[in-house]
């Protein structure tokens, strides 16, 4: 990915990253909108999405549904945006990828598993009544 980009798009990409890590909404929806892909990955695989979900920004998260972003994303640790909200116990934006169609069996680390690894019976209760239908 980094072969033929200048020092300054690097650094716009790493940018974009953080964007998504701090729940710069605006911002991170204006270069989206402007052209950077959605689906964006570092290099460890994590999207945008996943770094939104694992830092816990719903309104961020939120904005990146909106604009397409691939709840299915597994990165390279076999771990989706759900997996990571899970982990967060963050119900708001375990909500949101329910509801964008999140499957909580995807994934090595999937919000199932995550559910039971850490013993979060609230967020394996929550993915049992919401994700059902999602499988």
């Amino acid at each position: 990915m980094t072969q033929g980009l200048t020092e300054d798009e690097l650094r716009f990409l790493h940018e974009t990253f953080d964007l998504a890590r701090e729940g710069s909404t605006a911002a991170l929806a204006a270069r989206v909108d402007a052209g950077v892909p959605v689906d964006l990955t570092n290099s460890a695989g994590d999207t945008l999405l996943v770094l939104a979900a694992y830092h816990g920004h719903p309104e961020t998260v939120g904005a990146l549904l909106q604009r397409g972003a691939d709840h299915a994303r597994i990165n390279d640790k076999g771990q989706t945006a759900l997996g990571a909200a899970v982990f967060r116990r963050s119900r708001p934006i375990v909500d949101l990828l329910l509801d964008a169609g999140a499957d909580p069996a995807l994934g090595r680390q999937s919000g199932i598993a995550v559910a039971r690894f850490f013993d979060l019976p609230e967020m394996a209760a929550l993915l049992a009544d919401r994700g059902a239908g999602a499988s």
